[in-house]
């Protein structure tokens, strides 16, 4: 018999980790090949965590609501079998299967013993505030020489205010730079930690309705607090006719949508422009690590979506500057409808560089969006009205009925200044009017 771990799964490029919502199997039941043992949840996407071996589940090593990092063992499954990508020795070629699994076992567990004690002294999982903390962020809190007094002042991002690694990386990177009467104490005189900040007072009446917020709502709230928090916001806006696209769409769509069995929507042509725009400030597409800019290669252009719950989720158009403007629409459609249908993959809603959001969809004309963290700037599109408008012409100026839309970009003011900010804004805005109505999709 062997002792197979069952893994939690990498789920996207910035997932670290994930919540378990549901356990689909207890202990002592039969798994087959490829089962689902459990269900999981990360900031956004819901997803189930398959055996990669038949047996037995003998132990759950976490229960629902439990946060589980990437890369560590969520369970243990007994085999018939050897575990998988095990390497036998000469010694256990003459041992029976089942000593052979024993011992593996026992090595790796020996194995796990002696890393978490290297990781977590003098750091413990738990301080007298009750509050936990992960083998990772213990052991850069031994590496970096943080004590528990100081390491209990740490603001926690996570799950009910959990320290989580990017935390702990952000306080190294601005450790010592804080004034002498604001830095932590000698390690013989530590303090308790910081009171939270006091929330105002709601009143309830009798005839209010409380309701509880769901699991995807507190991580939007929480995301959305720490990109005001992380990011000095500042919103420039521009107005743009929009009457060759409309024009153009107004044109193409029946033939399109007969041709293809899809509809062209405005989204993927803002995309277009807004890739084209990126290649000619390619400093709008960052992000931030501490005191480095991270100039990313690729183009991956997220877009808001709103869900039948009320909800909002953010897929992802990876390398958007390879795809044509029938590739961005199919691609805009697909993800649009799966995400509805809570069908998205992990690695879809993850690894966003740009995010661009549609406000005009609900009748709004305008909007101040909040930063995509860790992008730096995102994109609001209001909605496209027919307004008087002056048009200049070799005879003249003359007065005329346009379709007119305003646009909005929020950016992160601490490396995207108005110079850059606004002129891209403006560049967007003239691929957007310099469209061609004659082109072919």
């Amino acid at each position: 018999m062997a002792q197979v771990e069952l893994i939690m799964p990498k789920m996207g490029e910035s997932v670290a980790e994930a919540t378990i919502t549901q356990w689909l199997k207890e202990e002592g039941e039969l798994v087959e090949l490829e089962e689902s043992v459990l269900e999981i949840a990360t900031d956004k996407v819901d997803s189930e965590v398959p055996s990669p071996v038949e047996g037995v589940l003998v132990k759950k090593l976490f229960e629902v609501d439990d946060v589980v990092k990437v890369g560590e063992a969520i369970a243990i499954i007994e085999t018939d079998g050897d575990a998988p990508d095990s390497t036998p020795t000469s010694d256990s070629k003459s041992a029976s299967p089942e000593s052979s699994g024993l011992e593996e076992a026992a090595s790796l567990a020996e194995d796990i013993v002696s890393q978490a004690k290297q990781s977590t002294e003098p750091i413990s999982s738990s301080s007298d505030s009750d509050r936990f903390y992960s083998p990772l962020v213990r052991s850069i809190a031994q590496e970096e020489g943080i004590s528990m007094a100081e390491l209990e002042g740490i603001q926690g991002t996570g799950k009910d205010g959990r320290v989580t690694k990017d935390d702990m990386l952000d306080y190294v990177a601005n450790r010592g730079k804080a004034p002498a009467s604001a830095q932590q104490p000698a390690k013989s005189a530590p303090t308790p930690p910081p009171a939270p900040a006091p929330q105002p007072a709601v009143s309830v009446g009798g005839g209010d309705e409380i309701i509880e917020m769901d699991r995807m709502r507190k991580l939007i709230a929480d995301h959305m607090v720490m990109s005001k928090q992380t990011s000095p916001h500042v919103t420039s806006m521009v107005e743009i006719d929009m009457t060759p696209i409309v024009n153009w769409r107004n044109k193409v769509k029946d033939a399109f949508a007969k041709r293809e069995g899809q509809k062209i929507t405005f989204t993927p042509i803002f995309m277009e422009a807004v890739v084209k725009a990126i290649k000619d400030f390619p400093m709008i597409n960052v992000s931030v690590d501490g005191n480095r800019i991270i100039k990313k290669k690729d183009i991956n252009l997220g877009m808001a979506t709103a869900l039948p719950s009320g909800n909002l989720i953010v897929p992802v158009i990876h390398k958007a500057d390879e795809k044509s403007l029938l590739g961005i629409t199919k691609a805009v459609n697909d993800m649009a409808g799966r995400a509805r249908k809570n069908a998205l993959k992990p690695d879809e809603i993850s690894g966003g560089t740009f995010t661009m959001t549609n406000v005009g969809t609900f009748g709004n004309i305008m909007g101040t969006p909040i930063i995509n963290q860790p992008q730096v700037a995102i994109l609001a599109v209001g909605a496209i009205k027919k307004k008087p408008a002056v048009i200049e012409t070799p005879e003249g100026d003359t007065i005329g009925i346009r379709h007119m839309m305003y646009a909005s970009l929020s950016y992160d003011h601490r490396v995207v200044d108005g110079a850059l900010g606004g002129s891209f804004l403006r560049r967007f805005a003239d691929y957007c009017e310099a469209f061609d109505p004659n082109r072919e999709v």
